[in-house]
């Protein structure tokens, strides 16, 4: 049974593991996402006016290459920000031109792990609580796998007792 439980939930520990050391890590870099900046200079007028929808949707074609236009806005008189789908997005200076474009990827692997990872839907969260309890399990009947001296009253007691020690250690210290 642990055997052939570990054989189903092979590809879910995977999973919980690339996105558990991916959000370990967050600190040093987005998981899910890679940025690309690209800086530019425009002609195109770019200042409050009643053509601004249009020359937006110019500059947007010009940087992106694509319909992806989502809204604009100025923040300030001389600088307007642009909202791309998918969460890239354009700066300019409407004054000299000059701006810079962010785009977002999605990191391939890591994006879906992580996905998941935050429990999307009703049943992913169902499948997951099945998978916690089935490393409950694993825990559980790997005590009785092995006997004698490699076993619980053996190496593997030692192993247990320090695996038991680390977390409650980090508890206590941190």
């Amino acid at each position: 049974m642990h055997r052939d439980i570990g054989f189903f939930f092979i590809g879910t520990t995977i999973i919980y593991g690339l996105s558990g050391i991916a959000l370990n890590h967050m600190q040093d870099w987005n998981p899910s996402y890679s940025v690309e900046l690209k800086d530019f200079t425009t002609q195109i007028d770019l200042s409050k006016n009643s053509q601004t929808r249009i020359h937006v949707e110019e500059l947007v074609k010009e940087i992106d290459n694509n319909n992806n236009l989502r809204k604009y806005y100025f923040p300030r008189p001389d600088l307007i920000k642009i909202f791309l789908k998918g969460g890239s997005s354009i700066v300019v200076n409407t004054k000299t031109g000059e701006g810079q474009a962010e785009f977002l990827n999605k990191r391939p692997i890591f994006y879906q792990v992580n996905f998941l990872h935050y429990n999307p839907h009703t049943w992913w969260t169902w499948f997951s609580d099945i998978f916690a309890a089935a490393l409950i399990l694993f825990a559980i009947t790997s005590i009785f796998m092995v006997r004698g001296k490699k076993g619980i009253i053996g190496r593997g007691g030692i192993y247990t007792i320090a695996g038991i020690l680390i977390p409650i250690l980090f508890l206590i210290f941190l």
